[in-house]
């Protein structure tokens, strides 16, 4: 198994709380995550039908049953337990009493925030990172072919073929996530949808544009990319707000948490498509900008993410604020450094003078260089950065 970075915090943490909670999106090893950090844990998945049935119909024979000390997978399936296991966890006043896991982050959050506030600690689980694969076997040293196949644990662990696993991954979170929480009449539209939304990625969001060509309302366009967000397929980073006498950029950039996933809806099935794409510079935004939110969620960093853009074009991809701090991050897929990569970081310092910035360049290459201010690493150490 490939060992998670998150393990030894979520073991910390049980010591810390009655309650922890992983999420993320499905298939990305919640319950095998869980298992194996707390393997004396008995372990109940809601998406069996009898055990979900006993914990709507009887929440509290449920708990009775099963006592402390368990994991329950899909725990948003049965709101009701949450009620009951909030009196229990103030009665017992001990921590580590149950684990809970579940795909669909609004409807687990919803539930958390209403009974189990202050008694729970939220860990967030996407698919593997690049520093949990490479020391292993399944490290894939060409960045092309990692990009096409993604990082979903699946894929490695059963060898299977990673165009055919996302189409079939696709599928699943359309008949279940989706019309679960939408209740969406003609999913076909939904799937159109999401293509769209890869053919944007690593841009500036645009809502009634999306809408415009699809034939659907500006606000079905928001309502269903907050399931995409919510549900870990998409993310929205944020534009960095200054006053640096230009206008800028307000809307989000779009991207995808998983490059696999996204090559997948734009019908990428190999490295040599990915190479010749048009979006291949923006895939690569959004395998860095993913990198980088993993490294945020592994450490249990406060750090936020943003972008900057003005006007005039002038773009830092990245800016990684920690209150004190501010790291510049540049993007760019070549594998060969080109002067005029630094161009943009140079005025940020100038627009800047007195933020203790920190200059930085991630490409598609594999060196690490010191450039003047500015630190240059390839790909594959994307977490050195954050």
């Amino acid at each position: 198994m490939v060992k998670r970075i998150i393990s030894n915090r979520l073991l910390a943490l049980s010591k810390k709380t009655p309650i922890l909670t992983i999420t993320g999106p499905r298939q990305s090893g919640k319950t095998t995550l869980a298992k194996t950090v707390f393997p004396n844990y008995r372990y109940i998945s809601l998406e069996n039908p009898d055990n979900l049935d006993f914990a709507l119909s009887d929440p509290k024979g449920f708990l009775n049953t099963y006592g402390q000390k368990i994991i329950i997978d899909e725990a948003q399936y049965a709101p009701k337990l949450f009620s009951y296991i909030q009196t229990i966890v103030d009665e017992k006043n001990e921590n580590g009493l149950y684990v809970l896991t579940g795909s669909q982050n609004f409807l687990l959050h919803a539930k958390i925030s209403q009974s189990l506030a202050g008694r729970v600690i939220i860990f967030n689980l996407l698919p593997f990172s690049y520093d949990e694969l490479k020391n292993t076997k399944y490290n894939i040293e060409n960045l092309s072919e990692l990009i096409v196949k993604g990082f979903y644990p699946r894929i490695y662990d059963s060898g299977l073929n990673s165009s055919d696993w996302y189409q079939s991954y696709i599928q699943t979170y359309l008949e279940r996530d989706v019309r679960q929480i939408l209740n969406v009449g003609d999913i076909n539209a939904f799937r159109n949808f999401l293509r769209v939304c890869a053919g944007r990625c690593g841009q500036v969001l645009n809502l009634s544009s999306i809408g415009n060509d699809l034939g659907i309302s500006y606000q079905t366009v928001k309502k269903w990319l907050s399931v995409l967000e919510q549900s870990y397929i998409v993310y929205l980073l944020q534009p960095y707000f200054e006053n640096f006498n230009k206008r800028i950029i307000k809307s989000p950039k779009l991207y995808f948490y998983d490059t696999g996933l996204v090559c997948s809806l734009l019908g990428i099935s190999s490295p040599e498509s990915y190479e010749l794409h048009y979006l291949k510079g923006n895939i690569f935004e959004s395998y860095v900008i993913s990198e980088l939110l993993k490294s945020k969620f592994n450490s249990g960093s406060s750090k936020e993410l943003f972008y900057w853009k003005d006007l005039n074009g002038n773009e830092i991809d990245c800016i990684v604020s920690s209150g004190t701090e501010i790291k510049a991050i540049g993007i760019k897929s070549s594998s060969t450094i080109k002067s005029d990569f630094f161009k943009t970081l140079y005025l940020w310092n100038k627009l800047n003078p007195k933020k203790n910035n920190n200059l930085n360049l991630i490409f598609g290459g594999n060196e690490v260089q010191k450039r003047e201010s500015i630190k240059v690493v390839g790909w594959n150490n994307c977490s050195d950065v954050f």
